[in-house]
């Protein structure tokens, strides 16, 4: 599914729920509670939650966990550009410009250690 598509799809979809109508400041809040529900996965793949109310789960049930949050998160930042009159493109053409600008006079990478 190319970009564009997919973010028809999405807005089609949660105009359908008229999901669409919440403003700017609520789509952020949505989008904070979904990065939350991300960390939570992420968390569980990484280090386990470790709770007794909680039964331990399959790495492919942890992955499954892992990819909804991550579609969450992308349909509320696609909806959040949406509102603003903004493309995937746009976003990622103006964070490659930034970054390739930022780091052009670096020699080599800095490694994390």
């Amino acid at each position: 599914m190319q970009t564009t598509e997919m973010e028809k799809w999405i807005k089609n979809f949660y105009q359908t729920r008229n999901w669409t109508e919440y403003g700017p400041f609520i789509r952020l809040g949505f989008l904070m509670e979904e990065t939350g529900e991300l960390a939570r996965a992420v968390r569980a793949i990484e280090i386990g939650r470790d709770r007794p109310d909680e039964q331990r789960q399959e790495s492919s049930e942890l992955k499954k966990e892992l990819i909804e949050e991550m579609g969450d998160v992308l349909a509320n930042l696609l909806i959040l550009a949406d509102q603003y009159d903004v493309t995937v493109e746009e976003v990622f053409s103006a964070h490659q410009q930034k970054l390739t600008k930022r780091f052009s006079g670096e020699k080599e990478p800095v490694k994390n250690t």
